[in-house]
């Protein structure tokens, strides 16, 4: 199994299958794909179709195209935007950490907790420079990156990521799922550890 394959399975454990949920700022999701935000994506065909049909929605969980789909959205749209392969490299649990981030909050902000978490982290600029907190990853967070793993534990930079994650659930102001959120926070951390 890929590293890739690993943090899907395991944010797919966290995963909804299908809600359309009027209160969801995506609207109507499957598997957290958000169709306000993907409607191009190619399983909504699939799902449109399944509509009218007993079983609906326990009845996609059956249909393996509509599961190469979501599997290969998620790692064009996601893992690959991370540079999932190569942080992986250093720690997966980083990289599964960012993943499952990003699933629930989108790209920029799985990478902007990191870049906080390694700024805050780096010993005053000692272990390596603050980073531009822009939400875009490249060679300067992946060096920032093997920097600290050479001094440093995985945990606490995932205590960070997670803290920074935490804040912004908290600033949504969005009771109803508040609960549901912290255990992103928490579930993703135990099965790594």
């Amino acid at each position: 199994m890929t590293p890739y394959e690993k943090a899907y399975n395991e944010t797919m454990g966290i995963e909804g299958i299908y809600s359309n949920d009027p209160d969801d700022l995506g609207g109507e999701t499957y598997k957290g794909i958000a169709r306000l935000k993907h409607p191009d994506w190619h399983g909504w065909t699939f799902i449109d179709e399944g509509k009218g049909h007993p079983g609906f929605p326990d009845l996609l969980a059956q249909n393996a195209l509509i599961e190469q789909l979501v599997q290969d959205f998620y790692k064009a749209q996601f893992w690959n935007h991370l540079w999932g392969d190569k942080v992986s490299v250093l720690s997966y649990d980083i990289a599964a950490e960012m993943f499952d981030t990003a699933v629930n909050q989108g790209t920029p902000w799985a990478i902007l907790y990191l870049q906080q978490a390694l700024s805050l982290l780096n010993r005053n600029a000692t272990l390596y420079p603050d980073l531009v907190e822009d939400g875009s990853i490249g060679e300067k967070t992946i060096s920032a990156l093997t920097a600290y793993l050479k001094t440093d534990s995985v945990q606490m930079l995932l205590l960070w990521m997670n803290i920074f994650q935490g804040a912004r659930y908290a600033a949504l102001k969005q009771e109803k799922y508040i609960r549901g959120w912290a255990k992103r926070l928490t579930l993703t951390k135990e099965k790594r550890t």
